[in-house]
């Protein structure tokens, strides 16, 4: 399973502990996720299922390249680093 963790920023809006998602993709690994955390789901992904602006995904080290149907490869050894955008001035 990988490991799915979210930052700080992102728990203060709303409850995202750090999670195991089984899958292949960034996509499976998310929709398990979101099986025991509905809520998270419309918060990350628009309703097209694609990632939301404001949001980026890492696998490990790595951003993740398909944002619109989050077919990067996972491994079940990988972490999965949730990111809200910060921006300001």
């Amino acid at each position: 399973m990988a490991r799915v963790i979210f930052t700080e920023n992102l728990q203060r809006h709303l409850s995202c502990p750090v999670a195991c998602g089984v899958g292949d993709t960034v996509s499976a690994v998310l929709h398990d996720v979101f099986r025991d955390n509905a809520g998270l789901r419309s918060y990350l992904l628009d309703d097209q299922g694609r990632l939301r602006q404001h949001v980026s995904i890492y696998i490990n080290d790595r951003l993740v390249a398909d944002r619109e149907r989050l077919t990067d490869p996972v491994a079940a050894a990988d972490e999965v680093f949730v990111f809200q955008a910060l921006s300001g001035g």
